[in-house]
């Protein structure tokens, strides 16, 4: 008779292969053009959300979706046995995807609460709000932190925190400032770490780990994301939080 626990590490091994098989596909798809596969080797999507602890059976809100880079790897991979929700600045995906091949099963969460931006720093802001949405068990964003002001964000960790199971993931990547260096219009599509978990730790998560898998040694921090010395080569942080 094989042992328990060894059976369940042999079921958690195939289960790991299954959904990294389906990311692979998704990674091959025709829906992805040349741009996105050329950022596969920077962003790791298969390492990154390995480290997040991805299942193929989770529901797993991705906040701010943008063009739906990561959307087009996470739908296709959770269309069978999950549930991929959007959330918050939704309109790319909801005109580009939504209707295609194998990505029916989306579902675009409707947000009610007033955004404004400041037209001198750039930063956008948010007032409070809720999904409604049964709780899930991830919720993921990628390199959308630095986008919006102190109250935004926080109100964006609130919701997070509010529309995760007990024990759900909260996983953040974005592009690093140096510590304690204060904004500026070059720095502004950066943001602190320090700053980042002081501020999501305080909307109620756990810290569980961080990875250095967008670690990049190249960037010295001082140039605007976007810059020629940079731009797709950036440092980013990598962040897990856990609602107890």
């Amino acid at each position: 008779m094989a042992d328990p626990i060894e059976h369940h590490e042999v079921s958690s091994e195939l289960e790991s292969a299954t959904w990294k098989s389906n990311i692979s596909q998704a990674m091959k798809s025709e829906i992805r053009d040349e741009k996105d596969t050329k950022r596969d080797a920077n962003r790791k999507p298969i390492q990154t959300l390995e480290f997040f602890g991805f299942a193929d059976d989770m529901s797993v809100i991705e906040l701010i979706p943008g063009a739906g880079w990561y959307t087009k790897l996470l739908a296709p991979a959770l269309a069978e046995r999950g549930q991929y929700y959007g959330a918050l600045f939704t309109r790319r995906i909801e005109e580009n995807l939504k209707d295609k091949a194998g990505f029916e099963k989306i579902k675009v969460l409707s947000v009610e609460a007033k955004t404004s931006r400041d037209q001198e720093t750039r930063l956008s802001s948010i007032e409070p709000f809720e999904f409604e949405v049964e709780p899930v068990d991830m919720v993921l964003t990628f390199r959308n932190y630095h986008n919006f002001d102190k109250a935004g964000r926080m109100n964006i960790n609130k919701a997070a925190f509010k529309a995760l199971k007990s024990g759900g993931i909260y996983g953040v990547i974005d592009h690093t400032r140096r510590h304690m260096t204060p904004f500026s219009s070059e720095q502004r599509r950066r943001i602190d770490p320090v700053l980042a978990i002081k501020e999501i730790q305080a909307a109620g998560f756990v810290l569980v780990d961080y990875s250095n898998l967008h670690y990049r040694p190249q960037d010295d921090l001082t140039q605007e994301v976007g810059h020629e010395s940079v731009t797709g080569q950036t440092d980013r942080w990598t962040l897990k939080f856990r609602k107890p």
